[in-house]
């Protein structure tokens, strides 16, 4: 009974799943084809050869030479906002603030100054000063008699 009652299960489910197929139909979807020409036996068609490639030179953007720190400063008096260096030897110092290895000193022997400097930066490998009044001075190493923090 029950193989009986899956048989016809079955039978009805594929009716049901035929039935649909048949009733749809794309009738309003209709693909017309119009045939082209074919040109006459006579005509020679000759195609050129391609265009060689156009080739665009791109000039290169001129080059700006950055200026280098200098090597070594050596002043009487220095001024300015920030003052980096490698090392730097100095009798006095006034800033808010000094990064790097502080090293005090006794006295710091400072020949050949040249005059003051006052810039907003001042930067160089190695700077010898007398005096150095600035808000930050960032160094390796800074050896400095006298200290004074602002």
């Amino acid at each position: 009974m029950r193989r009986r009652a899956r048989v016809v299960a079955a039978v009805a489910g594929l009716v049901a799943l035929s039935l649909p197929i048949g009733w749809a139909r794309a009738d309003h979807v209709r693909i017309e084809v119009t045939p082209q020409q074919q040109p006459p036996a006579s005509t020679t068609v000759i195609v050129p050869p391609p265009a060689p490639p156009a080739v665009q030179y791109v000039p290169a953007p001129p080059q700006v030479a950055v200026p280098l720190p200098p090597q070594t400063i050596n002043a009487d008096q220095i001024k300015a906002n920030q003052v980096r260096a490698d090392t730097i030897y100095a009798n006095r110092i006034e800033a808010d603030q000094v990064l790097g290895q502080v090293h005090q000193t006794r006295d710091v022997k400072i020949r050949d100054t040249s005059g003051d400097v006052k810039a907003p930066e001042v930067a160089a490998s190695t700077i010898y000063a007398d005096e150095i009044k600035a808000n930050s001075v960032i160094a390796q190493h800074v050896f400095v008699r006298d200290l004074r923090r602002r």
